[in-house]
């Protein structure tokens, strides 16, 4: 019990030390731009502080959207935006949710917006935009996201996304805790650099269906590569988020709708060195 104890200390001492402030460049500032089919799309916009241009990165939230129920910009997600500019990149996170009247859609089933559709069109509209500001490198835009977001990273990566868009794909493209099942069923091929980052033990969207995505198509010599953290759990990348239980969820691997959430500062510190490193500059 004691040593149980011990370690249980030791993790939330790592939590605290992560979830510390940064020194932040800037503040994000509220944008709109041009989305799909009329709809104005609005976000969250991290830019660093000198001239530019610079390399940029499009970062979709999850189902539970962009925003806390306060109204706040989601920790996670200021988290990621502060150290992103920190480290030279301009950030746009589009709210797909909110810019159409929706909250939170992790408890809803046959969703309105879907990563494969209107999340995947709302991505290259985000990418659209940027490629029109003087202060962005047009070829060096990255797509990020997270769980539902990291579904549409799958959608927007696929080779055949390269058809309903016009420009360039992403450069590179990042997908934290996707759902990976309907991607691999449809015939999913990928078509930029893309890296999968999931927990081992996500009971949430999983980590199997990813593997044997990725393993499929690592041997078609398609460009896509895997990180599975052992033990760790779906949002391990949060700045401050305890293990926790949640219930009521629309999908879960074991259809239940029970999944665990939670900080795993060994995983969520690779992460904050393997994303940077590998995103397009």
């Amino acid at each position: 019990m004691k040593a149980r104890e011990a370690v249980t200390q030791v993790v939330a001492l790592v939590i605290a030390i992560l979830a510390q402030p940064r020194t932040v460049l800037a503040q994000p500032k509220d944008v709109a731009f041009p989305g799909p089919q009329g709809v104005e799309l609005h976000g969250a916009l991290y830019r660093p502080a000198d001239a530019g241009p610079f390399p940029a990165v499009v970062a979709l939230h999850g189902c539970g959207g962009l925003y806390d129920r306060n109204g706040t910009l989601n920790a996670r997600h200021a988290d990621w935006g502060e150290r992103l500019a920190a480290q030279g990149f301009l950030v746009l996170l589009p709210d797909s949710f909110g810019s159409r009247g929706l909250g939170s859609q992790c408890s809803t089933g046959g969703r309105e917006i879907r990563p494969g559709r209107e999340r995947t069109a709302d991505a290259f509209a985000a990418k659209a935009y940027l490629q029109t500001r003087p202060d962005v490198k047009p070829a060096a835009i990255s797509l990020l996201g997270w769980s539902n977001g990291g579904s549409t990273v799958l959608y927007a990566a696929a080779a055949r996304a390269r058809d309903v868009t016009s420009g360039p794909p992403f450069a590179r493209a990042v997908a934290f805790y996707p759902g990976c099942r309907i991607p691999a069923e449809r015939g999913w091929h990928d078509g930029v650099p893309l890296q999968v980052l999931v927990g081992g033990a996500d009971d949430w969207t999983g980590a199997e269906a990813c593997q044997s995505l990725v393993s499929a198509a690592q041997a078609r010599g398609e460009p896509v590569g895997i990180t599975v953290y052992r033990g760790a759990y779906h949002d391990f990348d949060h700045p401050n988020l305890p293990v926790r239980e949640r219930r009521g969820l629309a999908y879960t691997t074991n259809g239940d709708g029970v999944a665990h959430v939670g900080t795993d500062p060994a995983a969520r510190t690779d992460a904050l060195q393997r994303v940077p490193a590998f995103l397009a500059r």
